[in-house]
């Protein structure tokens, strides 16, 4: 992955924007993601588009949330392992703090209408905001017939068919390398 239009990043402003992006996300590491990329690619212009949908793909092959690994993976791509810590730190230091005051107030007031109500509100907005990202990628990832046909075999395997995403990426990958095979020129050439 190469950025061709990079900012300059310091380990501060490195932690500074993703202490941003895990205080003002909602719903766990999917939701995130257009936040992610506003920040990293939109904002700082550390990674490119394609870089940041690569970066996506890296990291959901990976174990572990989504969103740690993305900070993971930018932070070392940015600036080595310290890089890596900065933004990872900065990215679970929020919710850190969020989950240990609202596990003191349940322990100290019990379930309360509020939060409920509160929850209830912010799952449609998590559910817009994944909906928002998938399109978004899909937008960017999703250039050519061959593209289109594998997110589509992969939709109806994940819905209907219930095939674990695990599988799914893993023949993903195995499909492309195939597909990538049977055509003349370079990897990442033009079709």
């Amino acid at each position: 992955m190469t950025c061709r239009f990079q900012k300059p990043v310091t380990f501060f402003s490195l932690f500074a924007s993703f202490l941003k992006i895990g205080s003002s996300t909602f719903g766990g590491g999917f939701a995130m993601i257009p936040i992610i990329q506003r920040e990293i690619v939109d904002n700082h212009q550390w990674m490119s588009p394609e870089d940041f949908v690569d970066m996506l793909a890296v990291t959901q092959a990976a174990p572990g949330p989504v969103a740690v690994n993305s900070a993971v993976f930018a932070g070392y791509r940015l600036k080595g392992l310290k890089g890596a810590l900065a933004a990872l730190f900065g990215t679970v230091l929020p919710s850190f703090i969020i989950i240990l005051l609202f596990a003191m107030l349940i322990a100290s007031q019990g379930q309360q209408a509020i939060l409920q109500k509160f929850f209830n509100g912010v799952r449609p907005a998590v559910a817009a905001l994944i909906l928002g990202a998938a399109f978004n990628m899909g937008r960017q990832a999703l250039h050519q017939r061959f593209d289109i046909l594998a997110a589509l075999a992969a939709l109806i395997l994940l819905l209907l068919f219930r095939v674990h995403p695990i599988i799914l990426i893993i023949l993903g990958a195995l499909a492309g390398i195939l597909y990538s095979k049977k055509l003349p020129g370079q990897p990442g050439e033009e079709r």
